[in-house]
């Protein structure tokens, strides 16, 4: 009975001396706000696009590997001249991949491959288009020089560095007067900003295109609408409430 009665005098001693040590609450720093409005803003704005980018491929297909290679090579030859005789400069022409392949058939009992039938070859270019009123004519010629591969069409501006000044300033305001709003309904008065986070984004709005039918498909050319993008930016801001 003795043992206990220490033991459990023991086990309290140590409890209080862990209190004891504990470590002190987090104290306010003199002068920081500790509390405080989180608003989120935005802004966009809208413009057309002044440059495309595509993907123009062209695939071959043979029983020799080194005839399907040169092949290839040819007939991307052409389509790149194709696409410099429509002012294409040759710094925004880029090869975006290359590939060369075994076609081979299947055992259709055991599902394994059995022979290589063909070798294909592919040879993809990402085109940066800066005159969008050829941007059809662009995709046709592609067409008929060879190219049998088309897409990745997407719309862009070449210097976005303005708007998109202006968007973030568009989200400042928008976010300053939300906070505005709430702290009038709150009645409560907005102090001084305490941080500020900024991102700024985008968003594509994808093209509307369509080819020539019926009758008259071989003559009537590739119909590629840019419509608008839209360039935003997000900001975070914490306000002080005095």
């Amino acid at each position: 009975m003795v043992k206990k009665s220490i033991l459990f005098v023991a086990l309290a001693g140590l409890l209080l001396a862990a209190c004891g040590t504990a470590a002190p609450a987090p104290q306010p720093v003199a002068g920081q706000p500790t509390t405080g409005l989180t608003v989120s803003g935005r802004g966009e704005i809208r413009l057309v696009p002044n440059i495309a980018t595509v993907t123009i491929g062209v695939r071959t297909t043979g029983v020799n590997v080194s005839d399907v290679v040169a092949a290839n090579a040819a007939q991307v030859a052409e389509v790149m001249e194709a696409l410099s005789g429509l002012g294409i400069a040759m710094e925004d022409m880029q090869t975006s991949n290359f590939n060369v392949y075994a076609n081979q058939s299947y055992d259709p009992v055991t599902g394994l491959p059995s022979e290589i039938t063909s070798y294909s070859v592919e040879n993809t270019v990402t085109v940066i288009a800066r005159d969008l009123s050829k941007l059809g004519e662009l995709l046709d010629r592609a067409v008929s020089a060879g190219a049998n591969s088309i897409w990745g069409v997407s719309f862009d501006v070449d210097d976005k560095s303005a708007t998109q000044a202006q968007a973030r300033d568009l989200a400042v305001q928008n976010a300053i007067e939300q906070a505005q709003a709430l702290a009038a309904a709150a009645g409560v008065e907005l102090g001084d900003i305490i941080s500020i986070n900024y991102a700024p984004t985008g968003y594509y709005y994808g093209p509307m295109y369509s080819l020539g039918g019926g009758g008259a498909a071989a003559e009537a050319s590739t119909s590629i609408l840019p419509g608008q993008i839209t360039v935003g930016a997000d900001v975070s801001i914490t306000f002080a409430i005095k």
